[in-house]
């Protein structure tokens, strides 16, 4: 049996599934994976309704769910795949944390960490952005609907 080498698109529908619980928990519909070494270490979705704490993010509960699993606080040779490009708090918190690697899906024109910043993440981070990017959007745009009807 040969080795199975997964692609960006695959963990990033493996994040949309995350972002579908928040999505019918009536949370923001943002969802998280960590894959390290070709595995998903962390599975996470905002929470923020749920623990009324507004830093209860997607990537928030990630990196400490993958920080856990590895039993240290850096997550180099980790990527997170996150289906809406991180706020500039979570991207400062993926800068500690080290990582090596963040692909987003829908960008964040509001809110996310590029209105702020060009690029807050580690030196070493790569950034991928774009991936399943109408199918992420249009889980964000189906939700605010819902909420205003």
């Amino acid at each position: 049996m040969g080795l199975t080498i997964f692609s960006d698109d695959h963990f990033m529908g493996e994040a949309l599934k995350e972002a579908r619980k928040a999505f019918e928990a009536d949370e923001v519909p943002v969802g998280a994976v960590v894959v390290c070494n070709e595995r998903i270490i962390a599975r996470a979705h905002n929470l923020t309704e749920r623990l009324t704490d507004v830093t209860a993010h997607a990537e928030m509960q990630a990196i400490t769910a993958a920080a856990n699993y590895l039993g240290g606080k850096y997550l180099v040779d980790c990527t997170l795949y996150v289906t809406l490009e991180p706020c500039l708090m979570c991207a400062g918190a993926l800068n500690w944390a080290q990582i090596s690697k963040v692909v987003y899906g829908a960008d964040d024109e509001k809110k996310g960490f590029s209105a702020f910043h060009k690029n807050p993440f580690h030196p070493k981070t790569n950034v991928v952005k774009g991936i399943k990017a109408t199918e992420c959007a249009a889980l964000m745009t189906d939700f605010f609907r819902k909420k205003r009807s």
